[in-house]
């Protein structure tokens, strides 16, 4: 057998058995590769004939308007949420969101601190403070307006530790 292009090959020194394993093997390559596609494709088609069992093409359009009827419901709830924490958000601006307590004894003849001034403030430190003194005579209790975080009243030592406290945000200690 006499080829022009083995007589070429060999007049330069190349052994044809070379390019043959070269091509086998470039071959056998090919084959793995054409292998891994088929499998792959061989799974894509059960799963594409798993989401297509039983389904026409109106049965999926009607899938699909159900889903965006369904999208729809979603966001009309997600803006009802909204709102209803945006009222919830302004509600709370006015809510008593601070307090400080300060326990003391108001006649220093009893023990046991039984006496007590409350700050209670919102979020712009408006509010009230509530001062109970104990006695052996009886009970008296106060209140007092807060606004901005002053009292148009007087207070007493008790009363502006207690404003302080709520003020700055400090936990309540007995």
């Amino acid at each position: 057998m006499s080829s022009p292009i083995l007589e070429y090959l060999m007049t330069y020194g190349i052994d044809p058995a070379y390019i043959l394993i070269g091509l086998l093997a470039v071959m056998f390559v090919l084959i793995i590769l054409h292998i891994i596609n088929f499998l792959k494709m061989k799974k894509l088609k059960k799963a594409y004939d798993q989401f297509m069992s039983g389904k026409d093409m109106q049965s999926m359009e009607e899938i699909l308007w159900k889903q965006f009827d369904r999208i729809e419901i979603l966001e009309e709830a997600d803006k009802d949420k909204r709102r209803e924490l945006n009222e919830l958000n302004h509600a709370m601006q006015y809510a008593y969101q601070k307090a400080g307590l300060v326990k003391y004894d108001a006649f220093r003849e009893m023990s046991g601190k039984l006496s007590y001034a409350l700050a209670l403030l919102d979020q712009n430190d408006n509010g009230v403070i509530i001062t109970s003194m104990y006695s052996r005579d009886g009970c008296f209790s106060y209140a007092k307006d807060v606004v901005m975080g002053e009292s148009s009243i007087n207070l007493s030592e008790e009363e502006k530790e207690a404003l302080k406290k709520a003020i700055n945000g400090d936990k309540i200690e007995e």
